[in-house]
């Protein structure tokens, strides 16, 4: 059965369904499945933002407000491989991200540019949004005291970057 959600978690952030809890149990199961996983989202994280510096360079406010998000990503990345490293654990191969592909299918085909930027924005905010939901499970039910801490910290700034993708996406409308 799956766990209720909060209306404060709700309205913090725009998430209906939650993780199932049990998903916590595959870090125990596959701790190098879960951070090999984990480095290749925030290796997305960081392109992801580097493509819309790219798209949308006259977005003055967007390219402020990413160019510090694609560095701190790309240090979450590096932060990870040590980990993985630290564990004598070995990244693994990249996999499809199905929760991205199937939400990339609602982003508008049509419509006028600035239509799709928003559907854009608002897709990266539903992506920061769930990281942040994972790293707090992980924070929560995680036997290791070190890894809660480490998860902790990753949920603190996924909550951040969810926050920002939202202020741009009503700097824009």
């Amino acid at each position: 059965m799956m766990e209720s959600v909060s209306e404060y978690e709700k309205n913090i952030l725009g998430l209906h369904l939650p993780t199932d809890p049990r998903w916590v149990d595959l870090a125990h199961i596959s701790l190098e499945e879960i951070l090999t996983d984990h480095a290749y989202c925030e290796q997305k994280a960081a392109t992801s933002c580097i493509s819309l510096i790219q798209r949308y360079p006259d977005k003055e406010k967007l390219v402020i407000e990413l160019a510090p998000i694609v560095t701190e990503e790309w240090g979450h990345f590096r932060l990870v491989l040590a980990e993985l490293k630290k564990r004598n654990l070995k990244l693994g191969k990249q996999r499809k991200d199905e929760y991205v592909n199937k939400l990339m299918l609602f982003q508008k085909k049509g419509g006028s540019d600035e239509d799709r930027f928003l559907d854009k924005l608002l897709i990266f905010a539903l992506i920061e949004a769930r990281s942040c939901e994972r790293f707090k499970r992980l924070s929560e039910g995680l036997n290791d005291k070190y890894l809660c801490n480490f998860y902790r910290r990753f949920m603190e700034s996924e909550a951040g970057h969810y926050s920002l993708f939202i202020d741009l996406a009503e700097n824009y409308m």
